[in-house]
């Protein structure tokens, strides 16, 4: 159990990097380090795994001399540095450098928060990336040579399939006890390989800017159905949008997001249906016609499947204090 620092949502979403009045409470989290580094191997790896109780901030969590990547399975976060954020929402990925003027962290209320950090020293990315120079990430590039005096912020990254079940073993290493350690090595270099290196315009693999493009297609699918909950277009008029055709689209979507168009715009309108149940001024009816919902009864099929307890019990379940 760890003592992190919980303050009003409303207030603090607007100004993140000045919270008054915070309030300590104590959440059921365990920090759970995968991988401790050793000499010579400057990465640790450390998995987190907690429900929260409101919104949350991580206080102390970013030493400057550091690089560290997020692989966020569940819930909604976000990082501050320098007037910027990186948003990270469930199933994307991020890296940041403190640097010397430091990171703020918040997580998001009533959620479940799955994932996992990867923490490397500079002088141990220094040592393996600066030899390649050009076909680094710029943001890569810069913290690595400017030691701890520069930080940023990377892009959020929506995870791909391969890279949800990469993340996944992490927590499970398919290898012996003894030989864990190696293995964990191993899935570091391959991570540091898959994120911190870009390839574009001449130089881009066919392989890679199909990926790439795949990628994009699914944002802007996903961008197009946030936007339209209550009246979204069918797959015909979103391979349109995105410039497909509708079985190559739904093959993709499905590879990237590992479930399908109708599946995921179920559980966008249930999350967005669960947030104005919390927020007091919706009532059951109200929020399944703001989501799309004409059937009263499909909605309330629809919501328990997906959040775990009927929309009338919504509200009194999640403001349960957390013990």
């Amino acid at each position: 159990m760890t003592t992190t620092t919980i303050y009003d949502p409303e207030r603090s979403r607007a100004e993140p990097a000045r919270a008054p009045n915070l309030v300590p409470r104590r959440i059921q989290e365990a920090p759970l380090p995968l991988y401790a580094g050793s000499p010579g191997f400057g990465a640790a790896i450390v998995a987190h795994d907690f429900q929260s109780v409101g919104l949350t901030k991580w206080p102390g969590a970013f030493p400057s001399a550091t690089i560290q990547l997020c692989l966020n399975l569940a819930g909604c976060g976000r990082i501050h540095h320098a007037g910027r954020s990186l948003e990270l929402e469930s199933r994307s990925a991020g890296f940041y450098g403190p640097g010397k003027s430091g990171c703020e962290a918040w997580r998001d209320p009533d959620q479940r928060h799955q994932f996992i950090v990867i923490q490397f020293s500079r002088s141990f990315l220094h040592e393996r990336l600066s030899g390649f120079d050009g076909a680094l990430h710029p943001l890569i590039e810069r913290l690595v040579r400017a030691g701890t005096r520069l930080g940023g912020l990377s892009e959020s990254h929506r995870l791909t399939t391969s890279q949800e079940q990469r993340t996944a073993r992490l927590l499970r290493p398919p290898v012996p006890q003894g030989a864990r350690p190696l293995w964990y090595q191993s899935q570091v270099l391959e991570l540091m390989a898959e994120f911190f290196f870009e390839r574009q315009g001449e130089t881009e693999l066919l392989c890679d800017r199909q990926k790439r493009l795949a990628r994009e297609r699914v944002d802007r699918v996903i961008a197009v159905l946030r936007g339209r909950l209550a009246q979204p277009p069918n797959l015909t008029g979103l391979s349109r949008e995105v410039g497909c055709s509708p079985f190559y689209l739904s093959r993709t979507f499905s590879q990237e997001m590992g479930m399908t168009i109708p599946q995921y715009l179920r559980k966008l309108r249930m999350e967005r249906a669960g947030e104005l149940l919390r927020g007091g001024q919706y009532n059951v009816t109200e929020a399944a016609l703001e989501v799309g919902y004409s059937s009263l009864s499909h909605f309330s099929q629809a919501f328990c499947q997906t959040m775990g307890c009927c929309p009338v019990l919504y509200p009194a379940k999640t403001s349960l204090p957390q013990v």
